[in-house]
């Protein structure tokens, strides 16, 4: 295709459309796969939370269809992680068209390493972070105060973690993107290493429950994977005379 060939906004929009039919089919897909094994899904799940609770104790749902529409969110979100390949292979296909062709040569390492990075941030919220995030918060309980963490709530705060981990888990291919594109360059991000560290802590308290514990548990992650970015906008990125420049 030549490069200088303009597409009209409409296929643009029209392609907009047929890749977000595909990316809801195969969500879909991955729902109704998942609703046949939603108690076994639904028990993985909340095993770390199970795992650091006193002998005994068990969730609860708390009002009549609760259990039912916890399952069929649970579908869903596991639905929407089988689908994140297929999801994410149609964003950068739609992207495409707007890169050279030697960026389009990449476009399939991208997918692969957005799926990994994603799933991978998702395993470590749930290996990592929840046991310790959830023996931390169980540890206010007492004698005279005993947890009764319902289903709803669980699953409303387990899935908020697993998304956001999955989706801070891009950040070293968000930045060696940008840096592809010239929008940041090396010594930039050097410079600048102070202030991502700050944003990442105001970002971890945000996008964690308001405790110490996952937020400095995100936000550790991050600052490692911040430097990935710089050694992949240093290997991948547009080179600048000023990248060669000492650490700041």
């Amino acid at each position: 295709m030549n490069e200088d060939y303009k597409i009209p906004f409409t296929a643009h929009l029209e392609e907009l459309r047929s890749r977000l039919i595909v990316s809801f089919i195969a969500v879909g897909i991955g729902f109704a796969i998942s609703y046949a094994f939603k108690e076994k899904i639904f028990e993985i799940l909340t095993q770390p939370l199970i795992s650091v609770m006193g002998e005994g104790d068990k969730l609860i749902f708390t009002g009549l269809p609760e259990a039912f529409f916890t399952y069929l969110k649970v579908a869903l979100l596991s639905g929407l992680m089988l689908s994140t390949p297929v999801i994410l292979y149609e964003f950068w296909m739609f992207v495409a068209p707007g890169l050279y062709k030697q960026e389009r040569r990449l476009l399939f390492p991208i997918i692969f390493l957005s799926s990994f990075f994603f799933i991978g941030g998702s395993l470590f919220g749930y290996f990592v972070v929840f046991p310790l995030g959830f023996k931390f918060l169980l540890g206010f309980a007492s004698e005279t105060i005993r947890p009764l963490p319902s289903m709803r709530e669980y699953l409303s705060f387990s899935a908020k973690l697993l998304l956001a981990f999955g989706i801070v888990f891009e950040l070293p291919l968000v930045i060696t993107f940008l840096s592809r594109i010239g929008v940041v360059t090396v010594s930039f991000l050097k410079k600048n290493r102070k202030y991502a560290i700050l944003i990442f802590f105001a970002g971890s308290a945000m996008l964690t429950p308001p405790d110490i514990v996952t937020q400095v548990m995100m936000a550790l992650p991050l600052m490692v994977l911040y430097e990935i970015g710089i050694f992949g906008a240093r290997i991948f990125g547009k080179q600048r005379p000023d990248d060669n420049d000492g650490e700041s």
